[in-house]
């Protein structure tokens, strides 16, 4: 911690500087005027404590040279004058704190410049947090996939992030990964340094969705006893991410569509328009042009907020990244607790190829966690695979496949289901030479479905 002392008189300079040096994390220089000082301004001290009555200049002259020099040189001020109108004066140009010469100057001496180190601490973690959260939503790191589809939406992800200022419009079913990719846009992007806000319109009652996008004056009503700021401020500068925007109020979409004209919102209660500089990203799973045939959604609006549309393809339309995600899930899962890492049989990864994956990629990676809880070894088998889920086990629709395939397909679910050929042929009304001559034989339906399959 550099310090820099500037003292005319040298008898309290002395005392200034014996204190600070009693702790050795302390590099300690000291100036009898300003002229001296400012030659070794760009040394860039961290702390400066500032005498105001120097022969060559005025503390307040000092202290604006310092603050233009480098705003983050923290400046206390030291006075013999207990001026209170004074002290709220500098304060109000940048010095840290104001201490008078008297008797406990160096225990509020040391406080002011220990609370000035736990200060740019925390802001140091600040600065670390927030280049680890842009490190794990950069663009390299957040979207896996190596299907032509994927790659796909990447062209429109990088164009996003190029643009800062267009709005973007992401549609997917549930589980696809909107909000992952609207904090990718944000996170690598000019806007990285400022808030990303988001806000799922869908889980917030109606009666409080304005207060929450656009803040209220205190006393605006019954309970509003603060001024607060809405998520549109909050965002000033960065991203709104406003989740399933299909579920908006239609009395709401007039009021977005006006923040979006004017680039401005008004607190509920009162009268100052606030200027603001937000990306709005948008989200939703819904059809929106059904939602403006039916006037359920404004054209104008969809308009306004479509800029640049990224559709994001369900899993079941990007097989070849199955395999993909699920080893980095796999991989996640075993570094975050600590166990050693686990393979996937090709059994199973041909179990995982056959599913549908309604909950996309969401539901692929709670599969692949289940399945490494499940297995005893560091080998997931087709076993340890559960799909759990509301929809039919056999997606008839979720794959282009021949005929004859789908004939297959059918045959080995109710084979699966009810391990016996001739009720298997009575469910389907067709004999069991049929079941034989599309599964090849009956040596090898017998070695594929175990030797308990009846007859």
């Amino acid at each position: 911690m550099r310090i820099h002392v500037i003292e005319d008189d040298k008898v309290f300079s002395k005392l200034i500087e014996h204190t600070l040096k009693l702790v050795p994390e302390f590099e300690v220089f000291t100036y009898f005027n300003g002229n001296d000082f400012l030659r070794n301004l760009p040394d860039n001290p961290d702390i400066v404590t500032l005498d105001l009555g120097l022969p060559d200049f005025s503390g307040e002259v000092l202290l604006k040279k310092i603050k233009k020099f480098n705003p983050d040189i923290e400046v206390i001020i030291i006075s013999g004058q207990d001026n209170i109108s004074l002290a709220v004066q500098l304060l109000k140009e940048g010095a840290y704190d104001y201490i008078t010469k008297d008797e406990n100057i160096k225990e509020r001496l040391l406080h002011s410049i220990n609370n000035i180190i736990s200060k740019q601490s925390l802001k140091n973690e600040l600065t670390q947090l927030k280049s680890e959260i842009s490190g794990k939503y950069s663009f390299q790191h957040a979207i896996i996939g190596e299907s032509s589809a994927i790659k796909d939406v990447f062209g429109l992800i990088e164009k996003a992030i190029r643009i800062p200022n267009i709005n973007v419009s992401i549609y997917g079913e549930t589980g696809t990964g909107k909000e992952l990719i609207a904090k990718t846009i944000h996170y690598s992007s000019p806007r990285n340094d400022k808030p990303f806000v988001a806000v799922n319109m869908a889980a917030i009652p109606r009666e409080l969705i304005e207060s929450e996008l656009f803040g209220h004056e205190k006393g605006a009503f019954t309970g509003a006893f603060m001024t607060r700021k809405g998520k549109f401020e909050e965002a000033d500068g960065g991203t709104i991410f406003l989740d399933e925007i299909g579920e908006m109020d239609i009395d709401l979409q007039v009021k977005i569509l006006r923040v979006i004209q004017e680039r401005e919102i008004t607190r509920i209660g009162g009268n100052q328009s606030i200027k603001i500089n937000t990306r709005i990203i948008t989200a939703t799973n819904k059809n929106l042009a059904e939602a403006i045939r039916e006037k359920k959604f404004r054209e104008d609006l969809y308009y306004r907020l479509l800029g640049l549309p990224i559709h994001i393809p369900p899993l079941k339309e990007r097989q070849s990244d199955i395999l993909t995600l699920s080893g980095h899930f796999l991989q996640s899962f075993c570094t975050e607790n600590n166990i050693p890492l686990i393979e996937v049989t090709p059994k199973a990864r041909k179990k995982l190829l056959s599913y549908s994956f309604p909950g996309n990629v969401r539901e692929l990676k709670a599969i692949i966690e289940l399945a490494a809880v499940l297995t005893n070894s560091n080998v997931i088998d087709e076993d340890h695979i559960v799909f759990n889920t509301t929809h039919n086990d056999l997606d008839i629709l979720s794959q282009e496949l021949t005929l004859k395939e789908y004939n297959q397909k059918i045959i080995k679910h109710f084979l699966s289901k009810y391990r016996n050929v001739i009720k298997v042929a009575e469910k389907l009304d067709i004999g069991k030479s049929t079941i034989y001559n599309l599964l090849k034989s009956e040596k090898e339906l017998e070695k594929e479905y175990s030797t308990d399959l009846e007859e």
